[in-house]
């Protein structure tokens, strides 16, 4: 039975689904229904993630959970254990499977308190990926900054592919994403055709793809999946933007091995190049065709991982 709804809107017909806000030390974030996707997270009444309104569609995918799987799949098609599937085209124009299948289904709630909410959404067996899965993302918000941790049950008879990425735009706050220093702890970058699906892999050592140290972006456009990540002695990863004396954070423990940053170069409108995507990947894209990465959950098995963000 779920605890009641604290800091429920009254939005709750809205694009987005029901609100739920949790807030403490001064961080305030909200989680919606749709996709349990993270709509806003501020410090002191400052935007730290670029989110969206209420009654807003999730832009370029902004706060959404990406599984079971992140970035892209070629033609939608992957074989598994010797089985050949075929997934839906989401992404047309390019011929691809993009962003998993939970990133537009309805989460429900599970618990809240007045710093934390637990979201969970049961991905039914359907056609391309005949396997089912519980997902259970649990947010919470204290001086330490925004966490998720986020686990997966395998509820299916059979072993079943996995990967997973969440997908915040961050802005440092009055600094523009020309203007944003970088730093990424990896050593390569993942090689993308026209279609943004890898063909290879580079070193990124004296490239401009190389911000192993921190550097202002500039003019230059990023849509990259950094790999060969540098994990701390806790196993965790950290990318920081910053800018002046301000910096934003995001950090994840060592089930990611990958970081894409997008710097929002085709998104239309006020949110060109307006802040940046940061994602913590598990995987490359299609990695579901090539089984680089690729996480392969066991009946009855629980994955768990967790990110989050300071400021």
């Amino acid at each position: 039975m779920a605890d009641s709804v604290v800091g429920m809107s009254a939005e709750s017909a809205a694009k987005s689904g029901v609100q739920w806000s949790i807030e403490a030390d001064g961080h305030r974030a909200v989680l919606v229904e749709v996709g349990g996707t993270l709509r806003s997270y501020s410090v002191d009444g400052v935007d730290i993630v670029d989110g969206f309104g209420t009654d807003e569609f999730s832009p370029g995918s902004a706060g959404q959970i990406l599984a079971p799987w992140p970035n892209r799949i070629r033609d939608g098609k992957y074989e598994f254990e010797g089985t050949a599937y075929q997934l839906a085209l989401t992404e047309a124009a390019r011929s691809n499977a993009i962003h998993g299948l939970v990133n537009w289904a309805r989460w429900r709630l599970v618990s809240q308190a007045a710093d934390a909410v637990t979201l969970e959404f049961d991905l039914p067996a359907q056609p391309g990926y005949p396997w089912s899965l519980t997902l259970r993302s649990h947010w919470s918000v204290s001086a330490a900054g925004l966490k998720c941790e986020q686990e997966v049950v395998n509820t299916a008879e059979s072993n079943a592919p996995w990967g997973y990425s969440a997908h915040p735009y961050l802005q440092v706050p009055g600094v523009t994403v020309d203007d944003t220093v970088l730093h990424v702890p990896a050593k390569s970058r993942v090689l993308l055709d026209s279609r943004l699906l890898p063909i290879g892999a580079q070193k990124i050592a004296d490239t401009e793809f190389d911000f192993s140290e921190p550097r202002r972006i500039g003019d230059l456009v990023l849509d990259a999946a950094f790999g060969d990540i540098d994990f701390d002695a806790d196993g965790v990863s950290t990318l920081t933007l910053s800018g002046g004396e301000r910096a934003v954070t995001v950090w994840a423990d060592d089930k990611f091995r990958y970081w894409q940053v997008f710097t929002a170069d085709t998104l239309h409108g006020e949110r060109h190049r307006r802040s940046i995507a940061v994602e913590p990947m598990t995987c490359p894209p299609d990695s579901f065709r090539t089984g680089r990465d690729l996480i392969v959950l066991a009946p009855g098995q629980t994955w768990t991982a967790s990110w989050g963000i300071r400021y």
